[in-house]
């Protein structure tokens, strides 16, 4: 009689606790993901009342697709120079603002502000800034590369989507590399220092080793975020010019909601969705190898 008390005690505390939780989950996430994996079959359109299954047809058409994996594999490119940038950059700040620097708080702060910026808004002040600072900044100093708008230019476009996303991002994972690096046991650092480990050797040796767990998360939410970038392709470059900016989250919804191909378009999505899990999945596995207990 006990255990069967108990037994209701933890489900009737289970329901009361995570049952808002798990209501939310599926009505958010989980049922539109299954109802969108269900669609992939058919031929859904928006603007049509009735759609007939069609098997894997509209997987057919994905992979079949050169315009699609032209912007795959510009989304991966845009992926990596993004994550391995604003990786780099993220780190360094947070070398230099857990030393003993004059005004670190605040910078960190700082650094940290872009990230609260919305992409939209983001995307807009930074096409202000390519297209008037950038080319007077140009025109001021006579370098014939900063004339012209980033922004107007196939190859540089990229470029400037890559600036705008590092600098979006460097200091949200500053704020994590910083967490790693004063979780580093006092400890260890002294006694490396006994042993004569200074400088570059006591940071390739002793502190990256022990910040594996702070690159984890990092990767993570880089590699993650940078394939479903929508919002900042819409605001800085809209895809142009001449779709050498479209990357795949755009050319997804253009496919659905533009050319009314819903079915595609969610098979498309699906696809997207697979390569960032095997991405993330895979970098989180490869890297815990790298993990060490201080």
């Amino acid at each position: 009689m006990d255990r069967s008390k108990r037994l209701i005690n933890k489900i009737g505390s289970f329901v009361i606790f995570m049952g808002p939780s798990l209501i939310a989950f599926s009505c958010v996430l989980l049922i539109p993901f299954l109802y969108g994996f269900y669609l992939t079959f058919t031929d859904y359109s928006p603007i049509s009342i009735t759609y007939d299954l069609v098997g894997l047809s509209n997987y057919k058409e994905v992979f079949s697709d050169k315009e699609f994996w032209g912007q795959f594999f510009k989304t991966l490119r845009y992926v990596f120079y993004s994550t391995v940038f604003c990786n780099l950059l993220a780190f360094i700040l947070a070398y230099l603002l857990t030393s003993n620097i004059r005004g670190r708080n605040f910078l960190r702060g700082g650094f940290f502000t872009p990230n609260l910026i919305g992409g939209i808004v983001l995307g807009y002040i930074w096409k202000f800034i390519f297209a008037n600072v950038v080319t007077q900044l140009g025109s001021i100093t006579g370098y014939e590369a900063l004339t012209t708008s980033f922004l107007t230019h196939p190859e540089r476009a990229i470029v400037a989507m890559i600036i705008v996303t590092v600098w979006q991002y460097a200091g949200y994972l500053m704020l994590i590399y910083i967490a790693g690096f004063v979780g580093i046991p006092k400890d260890i650092q002294e006694a490396s220092e006994i042993d004569g480990a200074t400088g570059i050797t006591k940071l390739v040796r002793i502190t990256i080793p022990l910040m594996v767990p702070s690159f984890i998360i990092c990767l993570f939410i880089m590699i993650s975020r940078g394939f479903m970038t929508y919002d900042l392709n819409l605001a800085l470059t809209n895809g142009q010019p001449y779709g050498s900016t479209r990357l795949l989250s755009m050319h997804i919804y253009q496919k659905a909601f533009q050319a009314n191909e819903y079915g595609i378009g969610q098979a498309e999505a699906i696809v997207l969705f697979v390569t960032v899990a095997i991405a993330a999945v895979s970098q989180v596995l490869l890297t815990k190898r790298f993990e060490v207990e201080a």
